[in-house]
């Protein structure tokens, strides 16, 4: 690809955003899950224009997101059928919904720009809309897979507490003490987390509360994917807290950026923290300077994978 076409796949990118936002709300792929179907009577359905989910529809498949069979007739792709599955349609709700609007107001000051486009910060506007709060925790549950395989890499004794810091809806703990019999759990969030408390079973309980205040006792704490979310200063709060509670260790879930021009979706993912909520993805080094100024012993740092100590 030459010069100009980089350039144009990255000034078009908002579009495409936007565009898996539409149709993610629209529930196109769902729709599409049983075979072919025409985007005209896809309209119909959903009660849109059908001119323009066609034209939604085409751009997106001429990046082998969905796929046109004959003029005006869809189908999913691989891609496509992603929408449909693991929270997937409500990450692309939220990134062509919100998230991109605050984005539209990323400026250099340093500073969180949600605030200046939606009038309050993050995590407060969330508990004010309970329906984005339930797609971001839906959202959140996805990958889950990925992090719990990261978690095998950890050693477990086989009777810990795992208190899961910020853990949503449990869907990671859960999966984790499914493959560890032994394990006893604590899910702890804030209080408008959506969650079925009955399916946590009777080795897991869920508690309320705020990481900033104070946390379960436990033997192991998790900070899944939590830390990015927050500047040094608050990260920094959070480790603490956790460690006025702690037990045996720390084992944090979180991006790590590569150096140099290495193509990573980490720093990318590193913008978007900045523009919701000031937060920030971290190098390996950034990650042991911060833990260690919070009380923590860094034993291992690396492959998405955090595992400290009590200093």
């Amino acid at each position: 690809m030459n010069a100009e076409g980089i350039i144009w796949n990255a000034l078009r990118g908002a579009l495409v955003t936007r565009a898996l936002g539409l149709v993610a709300d629209l529930q196109v792929a769902q729709a599409l899950s049983a075979g072919p179907r025409s985007s005209a009577e896809l309209a119909r359905e959903r009660g849109v224009d059908a001119d323009a989910l066609h034209r939604v529809l085409r751009a997106l498949a001429s990046d082998g997101i969905f796929e046109e069979t004959e003029p005006g007739t869809f189908r999913n792709t691989a891609a496509s059928e992603v929408l449909a599955r693991d929270g997937w349609d409500d990450f692309a709700h939220l990134f062509g919904g919100v998230w991109l609007q605050s984005v539209t107001g990323l400026d250099a000051s340093g500073e969180a720009s949600f605030p200046r486009v939606h009038g309050d910060e993050f995590w407060a506007w969330l508990a004010a809309h309970p329906d984005e709060r339930a797609a971001f925790d839906r959202a959140m549950s996805q990958g889950w897979q990925g992090r719990l395989d990261r978690l095998e890499s950890v050693p477990w004794r086989g009777d810990e507490l795992v208190v899961d810091v910020g853990g949503g809806s449990g869907s990671l703990l859960l999966a984790l003490l499914e493959r560890h019999p032994c394990l006893r759990g604590i899910v702890f969030d804030l209080p408008e987390t959506v969650r079925d408390e009955q399916a946590l079973g009777d080795r897991c309980r869920f508690v309320e509360g705020s990481f900033f205040e104070s946390v379960p006792h436990g033997d192991v704490h998790l900070l899944s994917t939590i830390l990015h979310d927050w500047d040094d200063h608050s990260a920094q709060r959070i480790l603490e807290t956790v460690r006025a509670a702690a037990g045996e260790r720390l084992v944090v879930l979180d991006s790590m950026i590569d150096a140099g021009n290495t193509p990573d979706g980490a720093k990318w993912l590193d913008l978007l923290m900045l523009a919701l909520a000031g937060g920030r993805e971290r190098t390996v080094e950034q990650w042991r300077v911060l833990l260690g100024n919070a009380g923590w012993r860094a034993m291992r740092v690396g492959e998405g994978v955090i595992e400290a100590k009590p200093a």
